[in-house]
């Protein structure tokens, strides 16, 4: 047991080690309540087009002299917004025009990367350098997160009904498009949120890795909420302490350990576990509702 607890509290007496834990937990937390919405609404490859393309935002804002945060929002919502336009005026699929959209704004944030001089690492922007948090980077984070998770929490009701089913919405007058593009909007803020703990490759996987685990335990959604946030914050302090013991990068480890709990829950989960298959089948969120 003390050998346990040392492992767990050793890295912790270094100040870089304690602003790496706070930033990854705050992460976790608002991109698990996130994930559940995304889980349901079946936006996972949205999330990996924004994540993409939020990486010309954060060149061109560093060429202007602008926030790196507000020039990656800038260009995370514009994928949104042009993936939306593409999807209406034309006869190729969603799924289609995101991969193209993101494939095209990720291209063309590594070519202005190679043209421009910087003591800014690749690797940092690609997979997140939560090691080199300053506490002007945790306070930032801390307002985007925390007003990102706010937004989240007082509209949850109308969101999941959004998301459940998007006609009973619009019948009962909810503003089905304002829920639309508040959801990409919130989507974008999470994203630059996390770019500091994992970068724009790994966020994806911290985007839908809670929620869907959560989606195995869970019967309804007040339940699923709790198990994702429990999940991600698990993960977060895990693979942050695990990530200093092994020298690795502190976002893999996290989203490793994100998927050795998702493959213990698919084995495990009852009812719907690999295991418990020969169980009654509970129904799925969408036919039990909030």
């Amino acid at each position: 047991m003390s050998t346990l607890y040392d492992w767990l509290i050793a890295p912790l007496s270094y100040p870089f080690m304690q602003r790496a834990l706070v930033v990854s937990l705050l992460v976790a937390a608002v991109c698990a309540v996130l994930s559940c919405y995304l889980v349901l609404k079946g936006w996972s490859l949205m999330g990996d087009a924004i994540s993409h393309a939020v990486l010309p935002g954060i060149v061109i804002a560093y060429i202007v002299g602008l926030p790196l945060a507000l020039g990656a929002f800038v260009a995370g919502l514009s994928c949104a917004l042009l993936t939306g336009y593409l999807k209406e005026n034309s006869r190729i699929k969603e799924d289609t025009v995101m991969g193209i959209v993101f494939s095209g704004m990720f291209g063309f944030g590594l070519v202005l990367f190679t043209k421009i001089e910087t003591d800014q690492h690749l690797t940092h922007i690609l997979f997140g350098d939560v090691l080199g948090v300053t506490w002007r980077d945790l306070v930032e984070t801390a307002i985007i997160a925390g007003g990102t998770l706010a937004i989240v929490l007082l509209k949850r009701r109308d969101l999941l009904l959004y998301c459940f089913d998007p006609n009973q919405a619009r019948a009962i007058g909810l503003p089905v498009r304002v829920l639309h593009y508040g959801l990409l909007v919130l989507l974008a803020l999470t994203i630059v949120a996390a770019l500091k703990a994992v970068g724009i490759i790994l966020v994806i996987a911290m985007l839908i890795g809670p929620g869907a685990t959560a989606y195995l335990l869970a019967d309804n959604f007040d339940r699923m909420l709790p198990i994702a946030v429990a999940v991600a914050l698990v993960s977060a302090a895990v693979g942050t302490v695990a990530s200093f013991h092994l020298d690795g990068a502190t976002g893999a480890c996290i989203v490793l350990v994100q998927a050795a709990i998702f493959v213990f829950a698919f084995l495990f989960a009852p009812k719907r576990g690999l295991i418990s298959l020969r169980r009654p089948i509970s129904p799925p969120l969408e036919e039990l509702g909030p």
